[in-house]
């Protein structure tokens, strides 16, 4: 067993780099059709699923010899192999009129299983078997031929070989790669180092620092709990030194990890599919999610800084905190990549082509000062390479078996069904159908990642919103957001638990703080649905006063769930504070009057009142 551990971890990394090297080859110069591509990617991915997540493994946690990998290989390379080398039939004949050949209906029963399975091993069970409820329905319950199902999950692209699975190969891997290779170039001790300078001094300031250096990080990974682990053990330890409780700093880093994944300009693998099937450039979905980002984000801080404010915290002492000038003298390059990916989609540029500019152009531009030079090897491309494709393998997965999903609904005509039947359901009410559109995009994301929670919903949830009248880009954007904030919703909040466990806090405790520090990204989704300004859909002068009177709501928001505007907030305060921000977040200039009314009713009387003792400074360590 040694020895076959010890062939796999050397064959691992040669295969991980040339999965790397000829996604950038495709992008660059010569992409293959769509179904040939799409199949090079899986055929990478399900190699490297199967040598790095054994099906079995021994008692002393080292891999497990069992047939069954051999077999699972030998199907998908069979699969595979065929659709490589027939490839003229599978596109010359005529889906479900020709007859699935005994060769394709085997070849495909392989794929799915193989599929479903590897799936499973990466990213556990719940889309698997969600994979196989709707499979399950087409044919027990729709009477669809299984050779039909099959013929539509392995021989078109509407299944496996979906165009899920082709924003995974053209979008995902190359992005992945962007992080990766960002993250061996130093830029995370930028983020850290920059946000640092920002805000380290003022009150609360390791909450703030962990708020902005989140939302930077989210460019390197797009994984909410990926970026609490990167981040957290920084900004977590600080904020309870400065005085935050544990539950609290828990809640602040996770719901700030959270949001990378809505912050552009490098968002999650979800709003790739978004762009994919709104057929817009991904730059679009970048800018309709600006807005709303900030909003979120403008939350966060604001409720790191009242709590900080009605506790009486300080920030760091000023030894602790770098200037800003130095941090962009030192390693301000190191944002030159990111620069270069921004500049070439806003000149018209595919997204692929950017990140992949943006990539190559992170060890050259490390090399530039001695600050970020130190250590850079030939070793350390690898190594970024190898992550790279490794990283890849959940979205690469996921998408594959959401293509099972997607196929099986789209054969049946389960979502049109599904859509007449919460409309039903909601009795025309759109506030209805966006609630249980929002409880069914939690669920969903508590089980899988956003990107299949998100496919999900688009197949089944969004086609009745837009029916109630929501405008497109709204109704995706509302799916989107749902499927992330899951991440921070208990029970199953997969951020929550790694902040929890880095701050050594409860869970529950911090599960709760989660979601009082990220209320607005529950509210913001509803509040874009009903006034598409917020997106950049609009005349200038709508999306700005849209966009002002929501940052005032968010704020209000967060100084009323933490009770403190200018001192500490009573009850009567803080439910105006609160009502205030929901007047505010409603669209008419009527509810913003009354909403900024109630704002300065509080502001005033907290006025007269005596301020409370001054904070203390923060503890030397």
């Amino acid at each position: 067993m040694t020895q076959i551990s010890s062939l796999i971890g050397r064959i691992v990394g040669p295969i991980g780099v040339a999965m790397a090297l000829y996604h950038m080859y495709a992008i660059a110069i010569a992409p293959p059709e769509a179904m040939i591509y799409r199949a090079i990617h899986l055929s990478f991915a399900l190699t490297l699923v199967l040598l790095l997540y054994p099906f079995a493994k021994a008692e002393d946690g080292s891999r497990r010899f069992v047939w069954i990998d051999v077999l699972w290989f030998a199907g998908a390379t069979l699969a595979l192999g065929h659709l490589f080398v027939n490839y003229d039939y599978f596109i010359n004949r005529i889906i479900y009129i020709d007859d699935l050949k005994p060769l394709d209906a085997v070849a495909a029963v392989m794929l799915v299983v193989v599929v479903l399975d590897c799936t499973r091993r990466v990213i556990g069970w719940a889309l698997p078997i969600t994979a196989m409820v709707f499979m399950g329905h087409a044919l027990f319950f729709t009477r669809v031929d299984p050779l039909t199902l099959l013929d539509q999950l392995y021989m078109t692209t509407e299944g496996i070989f979906g165009s899920t699975l082709g924003v995974s190969a053209a979008y995902v891997m190359v992005f992945v790669m962007f992080g990766s290779f960002m993250e061996r170039t130093g830029t995370g001790r930028l983020f850290m180092d920059f946000a640092l300078s920002l805000t380290g001094r003022s009150a609360g300031g390791p909450g703030k620092v962990a708020v902005v250096s989140s939302s930077l990080f989210g460019t390197i990974s797009g994984s909410a709990v990926a970026n609490v682990m990167v981040d957290g053990p920084i900004t977590i330890p600080l904020m309870k030194r400065t005085g935050f409780s544990k539950a609290f700093a828990a809640g602040v880093e996770s719901v700030a990890s959270t949001g990378g994944q809505i912050m552009p300009p490098i968002m999650g693998a979800a709003a790739f599919v978004m762009a994919e099937f709104l057929a817009v450039p991904y730059a679009q979905v970048a800018l309709w999610a600006l807005i709303p980002s900030v909003l979120y984000y403008v939350a966060c801080f604001g409720a790191v800084h009242f709590e900080a404010k009605r506790r009486g915290l300080l920030g760091l002492p000023p030894a602790e905190v770098p200037f800003l000038k130095l941090v962009l003298i030192e390693r301000g390059h190191l944002f030159i990549p990111v620069a270069i990916i921004l500049g070439g989609m806003f000149a018209g540029y595919s997204a692929p082509l950017c990140a992949l500019a943006g990539t190559l152009a992170c060890f050259p531009v490390a090399l530039l000062r001695a600050s970020s030079r130190e250590g850079l090897s030939f070793r350390l491309i690898w190594e970024a390479l190898e992550d790279g494709a490794r990283n890849t393998l959940a979205v690469a997965l996921a998408c594959a078996c959401a293509g099972l999903v997607i196929g099986s609904i789209t054969l049946t005509g389960l979502g049109i069904s599904f859509t007449n039947a919460i409309v039903g359901l909601a009795q025309n009410s759109l506030l209805l159908a966006l609630l249980l559109t929002a409880v069914a995009g939690i669920i969903l994301g508590m089980g899988m990642p956003t990107t299949p929670a998100y496919i999900v919903m688009v197949s089944l949830m969004v086609p009745a919103i837009i029916k109630l009248g929501v405008i497109e880009q709204a109704a995706h954007m509302f799916a989107f957001y749902f499927a992330i904030l899951s991440a921070i919703t208990p029970p199953v909040a997969l951020a929550v638990y790694a902040a929890a466990s880095l701050a050594k806090a409860n869970i529950w405790d911090a599960g709760w703080s989660a979601v009082r520090i990220g209320a607005a990204g529950f509210i913001v989704p509803f509040m874009f649905v009903y006034e598409p300004a917020l997106l950049f859909i609009g005349d200038p002068l709508t999306i700005i006063h849209a966009s002002i009177s929501a940052v005032i709501g968010c704020l209000a928001l967060a100084a009323g769930l933490n009770g403190h505007l200018i001192r500490h907030a009573v009850l009567w305060e803080r439910l105006a504070l609160v009502a205030a921000a929901l007047l505010l977040i409603k669209p008419g200039i009527y509810t913003d009057l009354a909403g900024l009314a109630l704002i300065v009713l509080v502001y005033m009387v907290q006025r007269q009142r005596p301020p409370e003792t001054a904070g203390i400074s923060v503890k030397e360590s």
